[in-house]
């Protein structure tokens, strides 16, 4: 039992710091995303660490591997705690009464997956403003045909390689834009609307993960989150409404969001709320936040929520925001 707790501290309290590594390199970064399992088994092994130390006494290694237990647990629940109810909300809540409000239904769709008929029930029941499907090819295409008629202002991009995008929107678009910012099969597409008089930028995007089966570095994803982010900021400069949504394929933990959303201003409506975690849909150890709405000052919070499964490996995302000047 000794050696079993000398190699799994051991192996939990390095886990915790590998991702400080000067290294964008899948190994090295997909530590960012398990914070909260790690910090679990590093609560349990501190446990057993106590008992242990009750019925051993005290030794340099044990004492050692306590204390760094304990400092792990500490680092790594400083980077969660702010997705819990424990903290402050970043963003106010609202009544939707008497206000103007936007609906999104974010939904990586997994493009192997045909259940077209669970994702238009979604759009049935909860009406949404927008509709963003990532990860949707020419089958998804013909299979959500059926919202043309509440959704006529569509900009598609079926693709066959897990990047397509597709917006289905009430509003007409003033100006849409198709856009390929750093790899030439990943789009992202940024569109400015006006709803009520006010005028709002959506931005959609979907940049690849950091893996062994995807790039292998994490240098293209935030490449284009940094690009997105000081696009942004320009935006927000001009005193204009901006609303960020898709898959990241980031942690909202990550430095990488972190920074973006330093560079971008925006706000997180999760701050304060959960974790709301999207992926995986089927794996119950497998939870993590990839899927993310942002949004400028101008919006308050009236609803967010994961939806049920759809048949794919993410849960959709639905955010009903409030256009407030006091927000």
């Amino acid at each position: 039992m000794d050696t079993i707790f000398y190699v799994f501290s051991a192996v939990a309290i390095a886990l915790s710091f590998v991702p400080l590594l000067p290294s964008s390199h899948w190994t090295v970064r997909v530590w960012e995303f398990p914070r909260l399992q790690i910090a679990v088994v590093q609560f349990l092994l501190l446990l057993l660490g106590i008992v242990l130390l009750a019925d051993k006494g005290l030794t340099g290694l044990h004492t050692g591997l306590l204390v760094g237990l304990t400092i792990a647990l500490i680092y790594q629940t400083v980077w969660i705690v702010p997705y819990t109810p424990l903290y402050r909300k970043e963003v106010k809540s609202c009544e939707t009464a008497q206000r103007t409000t936007l609906r999104i239904l974010s939904s990586n769709v997994y493009m192997p997956n045909s259940n077209f008929e669970a994702l238009l029930a979604l759009v049935k029941k909860f009406d949404p403003d927008f509709l963003v499907t990532l990860e949707s090819n020419k089958k998804w295409q013909d299979g959500l045909s059926a919202l043309s008629s509440n959704y006529p202002h569509q900009q598609r991009c079926p693709l066959e390689n897990l990047y397509g995008m597709h917006l289905y929107s009430k509003h007409p678009f003033r100006n849409i834009e198709l856009r390929f910012l750093v790899e030439k099969d990943v789009p992202s597409i940024k569109a400015d609307v006006e709803v009520n008089g006010h005028s709002i930028t959506l931005y959609f995007v979907h940049p690849k993960p950091p893996s062994p089966t995807e790039n292998h570095y994490a240098a293209p994803r935030d490449k284009e989150l940094h690009i997105v982010g000081k696009e942004i900021a320009s935006d927000i400069e001009k005193h204009q409404s901006i609303i960020v949504a898709g898959d990241l394929n980031d942690v909202a933990w990550s430095p990488t969001t972190r920074k973006f959303k330093k560079i971008s201003g925006l706000l997180d409506p999760r701050i304060g709320r959960g974790f709301y975690n999207t992926f995986h849909a089927h794996y119950p150890l497998v939870k993590w936040p990839l899927d993310h709405v942002f949004h400028s000052r101008h919006f308050a919070l009236s609803r967010i929520e994961r939806l049920e499964d759809i048949g794919s490996d993410h849960y959709p995302l639905f955010t009903e925001l409030c256009i407030s000047s006091e927000a």
